[in-house]
């Protein structure tokens, strides 16, 4: 009854399903984890090795502690639904793309160490939409681009190593993430949501001098055919009356 009373609520809803999906996985992950004593740290992703290789699609699913998945939960849902809102049609494609981007990238190039945690897919996810908004010039997602900017926009001094010296944070997932969003948000600059066209836009195009001055070439170009004379309506009789005297009248 709700989606049929408030059609324009089911959007809204639908592009919140796979985002809160995946962050259950990830709680779920960490509690089985906490109450088991368990350590799955040596499932993440370690460079350079084969056994680290599994990591590429299991690091973002686990975290060291609570404040590390609490962190990435609530940028990962607003993030992840903005995608799967305004880029329904390609959102699945992009999310899998940074994902597995970011992954290899951190795989070949970062510290020989384990890396866990959602942080990269959450950088990628920031830089794709920030980009991509910009790009496209439409008011909508400028207007995420802002929010995101002014939500995550601390998060670019997380690709510094310098200013976390003493600190296990994998820099080098927020660097490869944030430059995979960025590559993948210029990649699909034509695909996604088209720019909508409001009223006063569509006015300026239809009165562009260029459509005005081709129109009248055109025309130019054209032959066109002489009307043909008025033909007096069938109803209407003219009589003509002659006299005799008519050289008497000219005299007057």
């Amino acid at each position: 009854m709700t989606n049929v009373k408030h059609p324009e609520l089911y959007p809204l809803l639908r592009a919140t399903y796979y985002p809160l999906l995946l962050t259950m996985i990830m709680w779920a992950v960490w509690i089985i984890e906490t109450f088991w004593s368990l350590d799955f740290a040596r499932y993440g992703l370690f460079p350079l090795k084969a056994e680290g290789l599994p990591g590429i699609l299991l690091s973002p699913f686990i975290h060291k502690d609570f404040d590390h998945i609490v962190s990435n939960t609530f940028p990962f849902i607003f993030l992840g639904w903005s995608l799967f809102y305004f880029y329904r049609d390609i959102a699945w494609k992009v999310l899998t793309l940074i994902y597995l981007t970011t992954g290899l990238w951190v795989w070949f190039m970062a510290r020989p160490a384990f890396h866990i945690g959602a942080s990269g897919v959450v950088y990628g996810l920031v830089s794709f939409l920030f980009i991509s908004g910009i790009l496209r010039r439409d008011t909508r997602l400028l207007a995420v681009t802002f929010i995101v900017t002014f939500l995550y926009g601390s998060v670019i001094w997380g690709v510094f190593p310098d200013l976390f010296p003493y600190r296990n944070i994998s820099w080098e997932s927020h660097l490869m993430g944030l430059l995979s969003g960025f590559i993948w948000g210029i990649y699909f600059k034509n695909q996604g949501p088209e720019r909508k066209l409001y009223s006063w836009e569509l006015e300026d195009e239809e009165d562009e001098p260029g459509e005005t001055i081709l129109s009248a070439e055109n025309n130019e170009n054209e032959s066109v055919e002489p009307s043909p004379p008025a033909q007096p309506d069938p109803g209407i009789k003219i009589v003509y009356h002659f006299r005799s005297d008519s050289s008497e009248e000219m005299k007057n």
